[in-house]
């Protein structure tokens, strides 16, 4: 995809974009053997960009995977916790590094999606793109009307954050339980466990089936796949980030998912999205 020369230039952590501009200006930079001008643009993965006579190097490849988190992982980097629970990089093979879109706690379950394209990841997790993610949710219990209607018009949490409108969708009740479908456009810290607490009957499953128009499906516990060209275009359609390049060769929509490296732990918790077990949790998280 093309990119202004100086953005190219300080993604590449050569100079700050002021600094690449004066270094357009200054005739220092070249884009395929021609003196690059200011305002220019170009794709690096097709034009070659020298500054100083030294080539910019290739971008790394943008990768999008999903992975369909169980119990007992957490989503997010081994590194940023510093704790032994497992993590969902663990379950997929990758070439580059990836980081997850959003975050989901230990005991909850469903959609992760893994890339290393930092702006997407921005726009989908950033509160003021306001961009949707759907959970399916038991509640313990039966959950009347008037208590959906207060999780649907706005909370105030424990820690004094004040929850937005959402929509709250009954799915099934009984007084073994209650699902419902939460579609949320924030990200608070365990928001939804706070507000099942809050309204007296807590959160015993929390599964996220979409982010924006992604799809869990009926990807298996523990296993993963690529996306396919489609729905990468589609996510960037709704984050405003831009035209996605069609590869060579494009991936079928019923890509095969792949399970975990050999060589790592497999998964050891987790149940499909369709059933609706009631096991519920002696132990919350604070990760939210």
């Amino acid at each position: 995809m093309e990119e202004r020369i100086q953005k190219l230039i300080a993604q590449a952590g050569i100079a700050s974009r002021r600094a690449a501009e004066d270094m357009i200006i200054q005739g220092r930079v070249s884009v395929n053997g021609t003196t690059a001008t200011l305002g220019q643009k170009a794709d690096p993965e097709t034009d070659t960009i020298r500054v100083d006579g030294k080539a910019l190097p290739r971008p790394e490849k943008q990768r999008y995977i999903i992975v369909h988190k169980p119990r007992g992982y957490i989503s997010s980097t081994v590194e940023d916790e510093q704790i032994s629970v497992p993590t969902v990089l663990e379950l997929v093979n990758s070439d580059v590094r990836l980081y997850p879109v959003g975050r989901l706690d230990v005991n909850s379950e469903g959609l992760v999606l893994l890339t290393n394209d930092g702006e997407l990841t921005n726009r989908l997790t950033h509160p003021r793109y306001g961009h949707e993610k759907t959970y399916k949710v038991l509640l313990e219990g039966y959950v009347n009307d008037e208590k959906l209607n207060r999780w649907r018009s706005g909370l105030t949490l424990p820690d004094g954050f004040r929850t937005g409108p959402a929509k709250v969708i009954l799915l099934e009740g009984s007084r073994d339980g209650t699902w419902v479908r939460v579609v949320l456009r924030e990200g608070h810290k365990r928001q939804i466990r706070e507000i099942a607490d809050l309204l007296g009957h807590p959160a015993k499953r929390i599964i996220r089936t979409h982010i924006g128009s992604l799809a869990l499906g009926d990807l298996p516990p523990g296993k993963f796949r690529e996306l396919t060209y489609d729905e990468v275009k589609a996510l960037r359609d709704e984050a405003g980030t831009g035209k996605q390049r069609r590869p060579p060769q494009q991936r079928s929509s019923a890509a095969k998912p792949e399970g975990p490296h050999p060589s790592r732990r497999p998964s050891t918790g987790g149940r499909p999205a369709s059933r609706s077990g009631n096991r519920s949790t002696s132990r919350r998280p604070r990760r939210g």
